[in-house]
């Protein structure tokens, strides 16, 4: 069911769907009503909401103008996203953020908090926020914002993650949020952003490298054609013997990202049923390592 839905372009879009009602959901329910202020350009969008509802009345009422300010400020990134990431991820990132701005712009926002304890309703906020940003990336969708530009980072080969990258932005948002509005606001948003970004990092599968061993006594060359012109992966190999047995066996390394494990084991397994793979997570690689987002079907 999951390695399906990974790899079937609708029903990637389908999830990232999803991911966009969860984060939207969390923020309606247990931040927003605490007068808390999200990351990255929603966050900012966020904070001229409320600037032009102190100042002028515009806005308030059940419904978030944010919304609407977010959909607005994300047409220049969509340029960003055609010439950096491509078509079809324009095309993602587009639906994503469109469900993203509906979804948040009608979901009621409580006149009370849910949660009264502010911690709690970070701890909450932040777990689920992440959970659905996380499935939308992993899904290879953009919600986009400032995960359009992480994504173009990220894809580029640069050091920051979609999270860090967030994160040293929100510095900034928070600084400003700290300066303009109540020190105590700006400090639990903080706390909120802080258990986005570490749900968010872990769900963003693409972010985690993997070295993985196969063990096979046959097919191969088979196996490394696979991964060589489907997954477009290098391969290394060499000759090993088994010790109970005293039989040869082939010896496969390839490093992949995390979103491409059930592809690689779901394609050795129906190559050769009798062959075993070890996969070790969270490896440093360095030099020729493209970073994939989302692509392929």
């Amino acid at each position: 069911m999951l390695y399906n839905t990974l790899h079937n372009r609708w029903l990637r879009i389908l999830m990232g769907v999803v991911g966009c009602f969860i984060s939207a959901l969390s923020l309606n329910v247990f931040i927003v009503p605490q007068g808390l202020y999200t990351g990255g350009l929603l966050g900012f969008c966020q904070v001229i909401r409320t600037l032009l509802y102190t100042h002028f009345g515009i806005g308030g009422g059940s419904y978030d103008l944010a919304g609407v300010l977010y959909a607005i400020f994300n047409i220049p990134l969509f340029l960003l996203a055609y010439k950096a990431l491509g078509r079809d991820l324009l095309l993602k990132t587009v639906i994503c953020t469109v469900a993203y701005s509906f979804f948040y712009s009608v979901i009621p926002i409580p006149s009370e908090p849910v949660v009264e304890d502010m911690l709690t309703s970070c701890l909450l906020g932040g777990i689920f926020t992440g959970i659905g940003s996380g499935l939308i990336l992993t899904c290879g969708c953009s919600g986009g914002g400032l995960d359009v530009v992480g994504l173009y980072l990220s894809k580029k080969g640069s050091n920051f993650t979609v999270g860090r990258f967030n994160l040293g932005f929100n510095v900034v948002l928070y600084s400003l949020c700290l300066f303009l509005f109540e020190p105590a606001g700006a400090i639990y948003s903080v706390i909120y952003n802080f258990f986005t970004v570490l749900i968010l990092d872990r769900m963003h599968q693409q972010n985690i490298n993997v070295q993985a061993l196969i063990f096979t006594r046959e097919q191969a060359d088979e196996m490394s054609h696979y991964i060589m012109d489907t997954l477009h992966r290098g391969v290394t190999y060499w000759d090993g013997v088994g010790a109970y047995t005293g039989t040869d066996v082939k010896v496969l390394c390839v490093c992949l990202s995390k979103y491409e494990i059930e592809e690689l084991r779901h394609a050795v397994h129906h190559i050769n049923a009798h062959a075993f793979i070890i996969f070790q997570e969270g490896v440093h690689i360095d030099g020729n390592f493209p970073r994939k987002i989302g692509d392929g079907d």
